[in-house]
């Protein structure tokens, strides 16, 4: 069976998979906060034959830039040494898709630390699973009044329990193990960073 590589980073977890169809050959899963680099190419060898695949699966974002990139390049990196294609899901899609197989109800709306006291959401509902609202970034009392009542699953829903202790949340990050649960469609992203927003760093004129 054919075998993928999944390579999550864009949150606080530097999460890996080993995937053969549905079935989870083999995983790992910290949550680190930084240092994704680090950790990043100790787990994959550590997985089955060095992590080697048929393809390989990358966490586009949104999320943390520099998570981001890393896990990209490592995607690009291993997928050019094997000569195996490289596709990408967003962070979003997976939380989704992993919240409703736990039993959170559909639609909902994921929500994802963003920086500079903002929050990145975006709704789902399912079957099938499909995102129902554009990626948006805003701050936390936009984001409640733009959630409309909807469960909200992500690391960025403790901003919104501060403003509503009785909003229908659960904190989750990304798990490369869980992947197997996207859709096809959900999966054929291109790797480069989907960010969410702007770049902090600008530029001179």
């Amino acid at each position: 069976m054919p075998r993928t590589l999944v390579i999550d980073t864009a949150t606080a977890a530097c999460s890996v998979a080993l995937l053969g169809g549905e079935r989870v050959i083999a995983a790992g899963h910290d949550v680190v906060g930084r240092g994704h680099a680090e950790r990043l190419v100790p787990m994959i060898a550590a997985l089955p034959d060095g992590g080697r695949a048929d393809d390989i699966l990358v966490d586009v974002g949104p999320g943390s830039f520099t998570g981001i990139r890393v896990g990209i390049a490592a995607a690009r990196g291993l997928g050019l040494g094997w000569g195996v294609p490289v596709r990408g899901y967003s962070s979003t899609s997976l939380l989704a898709a992993a919240a409703i197989a736990d039993g959170v109800p559909a639609p909902l709306a994921v929500v994802l630390e963003g920086g500079h006291g903002e929050v990145f959401m975006q709704g789902f509902v399912a079957p099938p699973l499909e995102p129902i609202d554009a990626l948006v970034s805003l701050r936390p009392d936009a984001a409640l009044v733009a959630l409309a009542g909807r469960p909200a699953v992500g690391n960025g829903v403790r901003w919104l329990l501060q403003l509503d202790p009785a909003l229908q949340a659960h904190e989750a990050l990304p798990n490369a193990s869980r992947a197997f649960l996207l859709p096809a469609a959900l999966t054929n992203l291109p790797p480069r960073p989907l960010y969410g927003r702007a770049p902090d760093a600008k530029l001179p004129a």
